[in-house]
């Protein structure tokens, strides 16, 4: 099957990608390997957006919240809304093996012809690993879901960002004996301003143990080793919650031909006023744009991608 353009990626910035071209007459496709907006479907059930609904518009389309930060239930309804009453042409559940010069596109159930191709694929999927031995024991998670399983286990929390932040705090409040483990000095100053209080007050009176200019060095079934400035220090646990980030599937930007930039950022090339990568008719649209450097792009400064691609691809087909 042949087609205009093909969008990579089922999130928010695919979803305005496809919006943006339906209201150009361009015909489209959208490929998602997993469910509508699947990243967002696998943030914590309770999670609380740092970003003010109207910031996670899409296409115009009004976000009515019942709060001021919108939470992840509400995100999924708008989405889902947005692609449902707009009609948008996805298929979900159907994964992008490879895509070939010419370009020809090989996913999981066929393969599809387009001139273009916006790759807007995020970096949830791919957990930044600890490399240590006991990695791979069952106890150790790297998503964090809901507090209710760690319910009065011994829990050891990795990273000082919103995502340790909030496993911590949560699974505190839940009977959790909570020990914070960070290679930094202190809390991260993104924290969200509203949360930051609460784990520095949990850590001062003890509630929340915390290991500052610290990491874990060894995961058994019943303890986990963390070297400290001090040494190396045991202590007994139950579950390891490794909030370390993610990033971006690198292998399939590689294999597509998308180069990338020496050093650990690793960002893709593309042109910043186009979104267009090396690859002619290739474009990056969302956080996959900022490579390891994940803190640089999100929805609501992303956004602007799809009408900056949208109008590339029209003065390409114009001249």
């Amino acid at each position: 099957m042949e087609y205009t353009l093909l969008i990579v990626g089922g999130g928010p910035i695919g979803l305005a990608c496809a919006l943006e071209a339906q209201k150009h007459g361009i015909d489209y496709l959208i490929l998602e390997k997993g469910c509508l907006v699947n990243s967002l479907f696998h943030y914590p059930l309770g999670m609380t957006f740092f970003s003010t609904s109207e910031r996670l518009e899409i296409g115009g389309i009004p976000f009515v919240s019942n709060n001021v930060k919108p939470t992840r239930p509400e995100a999924l309804e708008y989405y889902r809304r947005v692609a449902l009453s707009n009609h948008l042409n996805i298929h979900l559940y159907e994964t992008v093996l490879g895509v070939e010069p010419g370009y020809i596109v090989t996913t999981t159930r066929g393969q599809y012809r387009a001139r273009y191709i916006i790759i807007a694929t995020g970096f949830y999927d791919i957990p930044n690993l600890l490399g240590i031995p006991g990695e791979e024991l069952p106890k150790v998670m790297h998503y964090y879901r809901e507090p209710h399983p760690y319910a009065l286990q011994r829990v050891v929390v990795v990273g000082a960002a919103n995502s340790a932040v909030d496993a911590a705090l949560e699974t505190y409040r839940k009977g959790a004996h909570v020990t914070l483990v960070t290679q930094g000095a202190a809390i991260s100053e993104r924290v969200k301003y509203w949360v930051k209080p609460d784990i520095d007050n949990r850590i001062k009176e003890g509630s929340v143990r915390a290991f500052f200019h610290s990491r874990l060095s060894a995961i058994d079934e019943r303890s986990v080793t963390i070297h400290t400035p001090e040494g190396d220090v045991t202590i007994d646990n139950d579950y390891v919650l490794a909030m370390t980030g993610y990033q971006p599937n690198f292998a399939f930007l590689e294999g597509i031909g998308i180069s990338l930039s020496a050093g650990a950022l690793k960002i893709p090339t593309h042109d910043a006023e186009t979104m267009e990568t090396n690859m002619p008719g290739i474009y990056l649209a969302g956080v996959v744009c900022g490579g390891m450097n994940t803190h640089k792009w999100f929805i609501e400064n992303s956004r602007v991608h799809a009408e900056m691609i949208l109008q590339d691809i029209l003065f390409k087909r114009s001249s």
